[in-house]
């Protein structure tokens, strides 16, 4: 049982949890924001036009009442939130973008050449070997 509790301690404290954790409280908390601009900005905006609340929308079918107002209010709850992550994650991305510059490929180019007599490396503009001190003339990188 201690194994158990030391293992799920270690889990808990790592860090993908604890991310997760304060997005699911930050969600939350934006979903109030939301459900609050549609209930209290949005609906009676929308009554200007439709001359009723939306939430009161509704219609009766088969003796049954379908408030089909309230299922709008959600699916406007749903649109909003998904612009707003769908900016959010557009923002990340283009920042990840801008922070994550693209190396500019360098072409090396060789600085040295082998001797053809004694097999060391020299300068690549060494007009005689400084080891072997054999005269290089004509002679214009490795064979």
């Amino acid at each position: 049982m201690k194994q158990f509790l030391s293992d799920f301690k270690e889990f808990i404290a790592q860090g993908n949890v604890m991310d997760m954790a304060i997005g699911v409280i930050i969600g939350a908390a934006f979903k109030a924001i939301i459900d609050s601009l549609v209930k209290d900005i949005l609906n009676p905006f929308i009554a200007l036009f439709t001359g009723d609340d939306l939430s009161k929308l509704s219609v009766k079918v088969a003796g049954a009442q379908l408030t089909y107002g309230n299922f709008i209010s959600a699916v406007i709850n749903f649109l909003i939130i998904a612009l707003v992550l769908f900016i959010m994650i557009r923002a990340v991305a283009k920042t990840k973008n801008i922070s994550a510059k693209p190396r500019k490929e360098v072409s090396v180019e060789p600085t040295e050449k082998e001797c053809p007599y004694c097999k060391r490396m020299i300068p690549i503009g060494a007009t005689r070997c400084g080891y072997c001190t054999t005269k290089l003339d004509g002679f214009q990188g490795q064979d």
